[in-house]
């Protein structure tokens, strides 16, 4: 395993008073499946996992998790841990177009890759956060590299093979859909697609004029043939760290989340259900999502309390509203506020959470 590339960039983000700016490294590294790249922000923390980031079809790094990452909220974050941000193969800025005849890896072999890339950077363990394809990615590494996990975010999960109604579908869509339009198909809810916002737009432009659409459609294609995960509640195919599973309201892939919910362990497991923020909750809602994140890790014993903002403030309110549920829930409980109100509530350990924010 060689290292084939090595160079310094500086993340564009908006510098608070007295903040330098953070100094990243892009690598590439071979694995048995071809070359992988990836960059790496911060430096590691003693006794603390790295966390490691993988994009959704379409997308890169940057276009799937910037908006998260360059939210003020996020610093405290960020300033705590190492962060690997994974660009699934030709999918990094300036890739070259793989050529005809191509086999790209499937979403498996994506898998196999992040050891070599834990390897070179002498990881021991992640924290991941993964959206659509990269949350399957995610989850299937988990499955293979258990002891390496410490815990998941999952956005927009949909850990299930297509069927064949979905596979006849999925191509006579194709007939009369650009892959461009597909891909934001899948990325966004119809009611997104119809308002025809900037922010679709914007993605629309990203896609379509990328110059390496033909290695998106690749990635797009090996999606598409992704095997079952195979999750069983109580089953030996489960993910057994804590899991924290988003999905935005009208999103193209509830149903679906709502499903992998159902398969895992209730102890170990929280469902986030985001109002107001579409297919891409990253995007949209970073700074719910943030809060949320910052609670999952809270969870997890490496976010002090200190470091809420609008949920230090809420939560009191929030837990007494919810223990008012229903006291005879043992397993689940719901809890919904206004998405107005910013604010999300949290489950206590052992429970899932499902949250409307």
């Amino acid at each position: 395993m060689a290292e084939l590339q090595e160079v310094q960039i500086t993340e564009e983000k908006p510098l608070l008073p007295g903040q330098t700016p953070e100094v990243a490294k892009t690598h590439s590294v071979e694995t048995p499946y071809g070359s992988v790249t990836f960059t790496v922000y911060g430096t590691p923390k003693p006794k603390r996992p790295a966390i490691l980031t993988y994009h959704d079809v379409g997308l890169n790094y940057k276009s799937c998790f910037q908006s998260l990452f360059q939210f003020g909220d996020m610093q405290e974050i960020i300033q705590n841990f190492v962060r690997v941000h994974v660009d699934a193969p030709g999918m990094e800025e300036g890739a070259p177009v793989f050529p005809v005849g191509y086999q790209y890896p499937s979403l498996d072999q994506l898998a196999d890759m992040i050891p070599c890339i834990l390897q070179y950077l002498n990881f021991s363990t992640i924290i991941g956060i993964g959206v659509g394809a990269g949350a399957y990615i995610l989850s299937r590494y988990a499955l293979n590299h258990q002891d390496t996990v410490e815990g998941l975010v999952l956005i927009n999960i949909d850990p299930n093979a297509k069927g064949w109604m979905d596979w006849a579908a999925h191509k006579l869509t194709g007939l009369t859909s650009s892959i461009s339009e597909m891909i934001l198909g899948h990325l966004f809810s119809q009611e997104e697609l119809s308002r025809n916002s900037e922010l679709i737009q914007k993605y629309r432009n990203i896609i379509a004029r990328a110059p390496n659409l033909d290695n998106i459609e690749l990635y797009w294609n090996s999606y598409n043939n992704r095997r079952d995960l195979n999750l069983e509640r109580g089953g030996d195919i489960t993910l057994k760290c804590p899991v924290m599973l988003v999905v935005g309201d009208q999103a193209p892939h509830e149903d679906a989340v709502v499903e992998c919910n159902s398969k895992l362990d209730p102890t170990q497991t929280s469902f986030l259900k985001m109002a107001d923020s579409g297919g891409q909750p990253q995007l949209t809602q970073p700074g719910k999502l943030t809060e949320a994140i910052k609670y999952f890790l809270q969870g997890m014993g490496y976010m002090a309390s200190s470091c809420m903002t609008r949920l230090s403030r809420s939560r009191t309110a929030s837990l007494t509203s919810a223990a008012s549920i229903d006291g005879s829930r043992s397993r689940s409980r719901t809890m919904s506020q206004s998405s107005e109100s910013g604010t999300l509530s949290s489950g206590p350990p052992g429970h899932t959470m499902e949250v409307s924010c």
